[in-house]
This record gives structure tokens, C-alpha cells and sequence, in this order.
């Protein structure tokens, strides 16, 4: 991909969505309906405009695995119960897109073929040529890799022009907005230059990953309305982190 791009020419894009966003919140329930429709249907929008769609959903509205090892659980095993929470809001959103009339398949990284196809490379980027959404489920299959990282190694492995990550802020800062008022954003920032500032744009490996594989990262604020639609059809929202200036 060119140092310098356009957001309009995007053709393949892989969106990061966090579990946290697929739940209310102060709600009970971990997964809300009425959310993942609105999400759905902003994908929806988006993939009519013919761009191939990729997504990587996390899992911490039902289990952080980083936060049960901290209280004693084996750090593997709690991975491995996070990965299986990503399915769970995979198949969710997979559901709601499909009552939209929007073709889906779901890929796992870990093997459980009555609900799931595995991954395959290959065949992830055939659907997307069929015009079908791919939702990678189950992180990379391996402990102590965030969801982060696979949308990277996804990205990566399919050809994608983008990473968009959906944050609960309107892009990356020069400190952090909420303890700092006076936090100014950034437009556009190199990997190199957030990486010396010390800017918490992604974990270090998939940012390691992202830049290694030039693959610039959109950071935008979720929820704000139909901003996921807007990004995804390349609108001007949230911040540029590039492999170059």
C-alpha cells in the first residue's frame, strides 16, 4: 500500500470492534440486542457500497483473561476462555447481519465445526470476493495474544488496506483526554512517532505487527452516531496512524 492514501480508495478493510461494545451500559446483560442491530446495520450500509468487510470482535463484555490471571487462574486457561467469548459475540453479530439480508461466515482460530468454519486463508479471501463478511473469531488460537493482535495478523494475512479500531474516543491523543482536558489529538501520526510518545494505540505486539506490515490503523469514537458506517465508507473521522508522514 502507498505511504499516502486516500480513505475513499479502501477496498478490503478489517474493523476491530471491542466486546465492551456490544453491551449496554449499567445493563445486566453482557450481549444487547438492540446494539448489535445498530452496529449491524451500519455494516450493512457500508458493504452495500461494495467494500470487502473483515471483523474482529473481542471478548471482555463476558471475560478478560489478563484480569483472571491476576486473581490466581491459570493464564492460558483464562485465554483460552476469552477466545471462546469472542465466538460467543461473533455469532451474535453474524446472526444480526444475516437477519439484514448480509451474507457471513464466521472463521475460528480454534477448531468447532458445528458452529464455525476454521480458518483458512484462502478461504476467508474467497468470501470476501464473493462479497460475504468474514468475522474472525477466537483470537489467533494461542494464549497471551490480545484481539488486537489478530485484527493485526488477520490484516496482515488477507491483504487488508486498513485496520479500523473502534475506541470509546475520537482518536489518538497526546495524553489521556479523560484525566486531561487539555489532551490534544492527533490528525494523522506515524507508527515511529507514536511509539517514542509512548501512545497506547494498540498492545505492542500488534502495533509491532501493523507497522512491520505497513498497515496503517484508523482510530474513531464507536459511539458516536453512524460513525461506524462512516469510517468504514472512508468518510474523514478519528486519527491516521501511518507507516510513513
Amino acid at each position: 500500500m502507498a505511504q499516502e492514501f486516500n480513505r475513499r480508495d479502501f477496498k478490503r478493510v478489517v474493523l476491530k470492534l471491542s466486546g465492551e461494545a456490544l453491551r449496554e451500559v449499567g445493563s445486566q446483560d453482557n450481549i444487547s440486542p438492540e446494539i448489535v442491530e445498530d452496529i449491524a446495520t451500519q455494516i450493512r450500509a457500508a458493504h452495500a457500497t461494495g467494500i470487502q468487510i473483515a471483523i474482529v470482535v473481542g471478548g471482555g463484555n463476558f471475560w478478560r483473561g489478563v484480569s483472571a490471571s491476576n486473581r490466581g487462574m491459570d493464564r492460558a486457561t483464562a485465554d483460552y476462555m476469552g477466545m471462546l467469548a469472542t465466538v460467543m459475540n461473533s455469532l451474535a453479530l453474524q446472526s444480526m447481519l444475516e437477519a439484514l439480508d448480509v451474507p457471513t461466515r464466521v472463521q475460528t482460530a480454534i477448531e468447532m465445526k458445528n458452529v464455525a468454519e476454521p480458518f483458512i486463508r484462502r478461504v476467508a479471501m474467497r468470501h470476501l470476493e464473493l462479497n460475504r463478511i468474514v468475522i474472525f473469531a477466537a483470537g489467533t488460537g494461542n494464549p497471551f495474544f490480545s484481539t488486537d493482535t489478530t485484527a493485526a495478523l488477520r490484516a496482515s494475512e488477507i491483504g487488508a488496506d486498513v485496520i479500523l479500531k473502534a475506541t470509546k474516543v475520537d482518536g489518538v491523543y497526546d495524553d489521556d483526554p479523560v484525566g486531561n482536558p487539555d489532551a490534544s489529538r492527533f490528525e494523522k501520526i506515524t507508527f515511529t512517532e507514536a511509539m517514542n510518545r509512548g501512545l497506547k494505540v494498540m498492545d505492542a505486539t500488534a502495533f509491532a505487527l501493523c507497522r512491520d506490515n505497513n498497515k496503517p490503523v484508523i482510530v474513531f469514537d464507536m459511539m458516536q452516531p453512524d460513525n461506524i458506517r462512516k469510517t468504514l465508507t472512508g468518510e474523514t473521522v478519528g486519527s491516521i496512524v501511518t507507516p510513513a508522514a
